[in-house]
This record gives structure tokens, sequence and C-alpha cells, in this order.
């Protein structure tokens, strides 16, 4: 087994951002690259093992961090970059993960015919958009993904608010850090909006698609997951039950072992991947 970490990813659009890849000594692997969700990152949690798992089952693996998910290349497990975090915005993030596949896809052990891509959260909404914009995607998967960003903003009151100051805050509850979001992620969804509707992308996706809900989701109500696999033209539901919405993971992880739902969500996704890919 093969292990790179910190990759450098150079994007033009953004700034540069870090990726970590797991591969097995083969020739012509399917390529899958797994998005982190929100307040996340590569090295949060489990997302190691996940992909170690993966890995040895044949497939060549990527895990990346958003260019403005808070981290930097040269610290890449902190939140030392609030401000880049505070402008982060869909648009950025769908051109990272362009940054990421074109990055990978033309190494020498990858069969470009076969990508997947992996989201979990709000990385699991903005991969069902890249499958959908994107041929090179083969199979998609979703971790307690979402199913719709504009509820997820500030409404009435609370969204003149922000756009009177600018700027809101959410308490990361880990690290205690005040994360700003700036005004222009939500000027960038309303510009935007029709290319991240979510329910349209699932609808008019042409490719297999695996939607794995966590049966005691605090943070994504299963009916996101459901509503998903209804849009769908084909795609299966799997509940993981009495799992959280890290899939029992959290950070840092030090058990030697993965936390047993997200073994079993693991084990299920590379079932699916092998018989998509």
């Amino acid at each position: 087994m093969n292990i790179q970490r910190n990759i450098l990813i150079q994007n033009p659009e953004t700034r540069d951002f870090l990726s970590d890849a797991f591969y097995p000594n083969a020739e012509n692997i399917p390529l899958v690259i797994f998005a982190h969700g929100y307040k996340g990152y590569k090295d949060w949690g489990a997302w190691d093992m996940m992909g170690n798992s993966i890995a040895r089952a044949g497939f060549y693996f990527v895990k990346f961090n958003f260019s403005h998910n808070g981290t930097t290349t040269d610290a890449p497990k902190e939140f030392s970059d609030l401000e880049a975090f505070g402008n982060n915005n869909f648009s950025k993030e769908l051109s990272d993960y362009d940054a990421v596949i074109n990055h990978f896809i033309k190494g020498k052990n990858i069969d470009p015919e076969r990508l997947a891509i992996i989201g979990h959260s709000r990385g699991g909404g903005i991969s069902v958009i890249k499958a959908f914009e994107d041929e090179r995607v083969k199979a998609l998967v979703t971790l307690a993904g979402v199913s719709h960003f504009g509820y997820r903003f500030p409404h009435n009151q609370r969204l003149e608010e922000w756009e009177s100051e600018g700027v809101f805050f959410s308490e990361n509850k880990r690290t205690g850090q005040q994360m700003p979001h700036y005004y222009q992620f939500y000027e960038d969804y309303k510009a935007n909006e029709e290319r991240f509707n979510i329910q349209y992308a699932t609808q008019h996706l042409e490719i297999p698609a695996l939607i794995i809900e966590a049966g005691d989701d605090e943070t994504v109500k299963n009916n996101e997951s459901q509503l998903l696999n209804q849009w769908a033209k084909d795609s299966e539901l799997y509940t993981v039950k009495n799992a959280s919405h890290t899939f029992g993971a959290k950070e840092p992880w030090v058990d030697p072992e993965m936390p047993q739902p997200l073994q079993q969500a693991t084990d299920k996704i590379i079932e699916f991947l092998k018989e998509k890919l």
C-alpha cells in the first residue's frame, strides 16, 4: 500500500491546497475522490482509515482540503486562516473539485474512465453537483449528504442583519473558534442558484448513486437522503443504524480501528464501487 500525504494542488482560480493519496501497487486503478463537509478537512477523524480501506480494496483513493476551508498548506489540520474560511463559497469548492480531478486523473496508475466521487454532508451536496456537471464522473456516493443549500442560510431578520453587517459567525464547538461567513457566500449562492440546485442535479444524473444516511443523524435529517434517493434515476438508499452524522468518528480519532458505523458505511461503499466501476 502506498500513501502520499500533503500533495500540493494548484488552482489559479482559488489558491493552493493539499491532498492525500492511498493506492495499491497496480495498473489501471479506478480513481475515487472524497470531499469533506462543513468545518471539515481531509485529516479529520477517521477519514484516513476509510481511505486506507478503500485503497486496499483496489482503488486509488484521494482526499483533499477545499482551498478555503480555513486550513493552510502549512497547517492542514488547523483552522488557522479564518479569513479564508469566511471567503469560501460553493463556486470555489466546485473549482477546487475540478482541480483535484484534473491533477489525479492523468496519473500513470489511473484508469481515467473509472472515476467515482464521495462527499460527506455539505461535501455530499457539492459532489452531487459535480457529478451532474462532469461527464468524467461515473459513480457517486453521498455520506449524510444535504439535499438543499438554500435552507441552511439565515432567513428574514437574520439575513438582513447579515447583509448590513457583512458577516455572521458560527462557533466551532470543538475548537471554540468563532468562524466567520462573509455575505459574499450568500451572494455567490443567489447568483448561481440554478447551478447549485441539488434537486435538479440529482434528477438529471445519468450515473449510479449510493445514498448513505446515518440513522441517528443529529445534523442532516434522514428525509434529505430519502429525497436524494427519490430524485435520482439510478440510486440505492442505505441506512447505517445507530450512526451519528460523522458515523461514530470524532476529531481527533485515536482508536486503532474505525468506528463500527463508519466501517459499515465503508464496506458498503466498496461493494458499490466494485459493482459500478
